[in-house]
Order: structure tokens, then sequence, then C-alpha cells
């Protein structure tokens, strides 16, 4: 039996959807910080904003993952300019980003950090393999953007970025680390939690020995089961309760 999961907003205005992506936002911020993922000023969260989509709320410059709430994040529109919130901008971070949102109408958040697992993984500079059913999510679903020309700093090299991601998952960035999309902030995250830890087990199993990967057949009917947009919004929704229940501020 199939189980059927129909995702259904209980926001009635932009206001309310806005508060939900930001609420959103903060817990992925505390998950990413739990798991690691934070390395000195390094990594960035965004979703857009529900009402002008030119417009896109990011983590400020320089806070650690674990402190941020909704109160800290910060609106860049499409010149870099912020708009709303206070502290600075990682230029990074909208260097990417910007490229991303622009170019895929579609993606709601888009992540990225310097994950153990993921730089490691990417300094190999090839995809993921389908040797486990979880990476099977990315089998043909993920890119690799094969050149490292220092910190990202430039739009332009936001918009090779985007080429290379096209109209796909996720990007692993050669020598840097990966960067994940999705139509909710939860997919988005979701995709990167699980693409890190197909990253480790790679890494894992081919120290050991030679892994046996599935098939193509087997993993293009796995990628339907386990990969499609509604699975990773689901997926993160475990961690999105932990991480409400672990810091109540987050609400208020």
């Amino acid at each position: 039996m199939e189980l059927e999961i129909k995702v259904e907003s209980t926001t009635t205005s932009y206001a309310e959807e806005r508060q939900e992506r930001k609420l959103h936002l903060a817990a992925a911020f505390r998950l990413f910080g739990r798991f690691g993922y934070d390395e000195g000023v390094a990594g960035h969260i965004t979703a857009r904003d529900p009402e002008d989509p030119d417009v896109f709320w990011v983590n400020p410059f320089g806070m650690d993952f674990s402190l941020i709430t909704q109160r800290e994040l910060i609106a860049v529109n499409s010149e870099g300019e912020v708009v709303e919130g206070r502290g600075s901008l990682n230029s990074a971070a909208f260097a990417i980003h910007s490229q991303v949102h622009k170019a895929r109408p579609d993606v709601v958040a888009a992540a990225h950090a310097h994950s153990m697992a993921g730089k490691a993984f990417s300094s190999l500079g090839k995809l993921l393999s389908p040797i486990t059913q979880d990476a099977c999510a990315f089998y043909e679903d993920h890119a690799l953007f094969d050149d490292y020309t220092g910190v990202v700093l430039s739009t332009e090299e936001g918009q090779r970025i985007s080429r290379s991601l096209g109209d796909k998952k996720a990007v692993i960035l050669r020598n840097h680390g990966l960067l994940t999309v999705g139509q909710s902030v939860g997919e988005a995250v979701w995709w990167f939690i699980a693409m890190d830890r197909s990253c480790q087990a790679q890494l894992m199993a081919e120290a050991a020995g030679v892994p046996v990967e599935i098939s193509h057949e087997m993993a293009i009917l796995t990628r339907s089961q386990v990969g499609s947009h509604i699975a990773g919004w689901f997926s993160f929704q475990p961690l999105l309760a932990r991480a409400l229940h672990e810091s109540p501020e987050l609400l208020g």
C-alpha cells in the first residue's frame, strides 16, 4: 500500500506565510548548528519571500547558527540591499543564492554549508553513487560544479553554479561543499542533511572496500519513492518538531 500525503498550507495571507517560512528557516539553522554544519562564518540558507519573489530571507553574516531566531533573519533584495532586519549580508550568500533564486522560480529555499562529509566528498570531484536507498534520492538528480576559483564573491560565479545545478535538487561544488534546493524550506534543508549523510556513507564504504551499486532501474524506482518534493518536505517534519520542542523561543 502506498502512503499518500497531501500538503495544504494553513496560511491565509502573505504575512502568515512569511512568518511560517521564517520560523522554519530559523529552526533549520538551529538544526544545522546541532549537526555541526557551522564552520566559522560560512554557510547560509535562504527562503524566498512569498509576497516579493525578488526578495529572500537569510541569516545575518557572522551569527552562529545555534543562536538564530526569526528576529535575527534579514531580507535582501535582488540588488543585494538589506530591506528588512538588522545585520550585514554575507557576500557569498548573495552571490550564490540570488542567482539560484533568479534562475529557478520553482525554488523557495536553498541551503549551503561547509559540512565535514560534504566538503570531504566534494574534493573527489564526482557524483554520488546509488549505493544506499537514501542516496537514490539524488540519483540522476544532482550535478557537479567541476571547478574551484576561490570564495564565491561575484554573481557571475553564482550564475555558473546555477547553470550547473540546472533543474536538479542539488549540486556538489568541487573542493567546496554541497548546495541543495527545494519547493519549501523543509525540502531544501532535508536534502542537504540527506546528501551530507550519503556523502559520509559513501566515504566510509569506499574506505572499507568496493560498494555494490543499486541497478539503474531500481535506483530510478527508489528515487520516485524517496526523492520527491513531498518526501523531502515530510522527512523534515520530525526534525522541525524537535527543533521547536528544544528551542521554544523560536515561536516567540
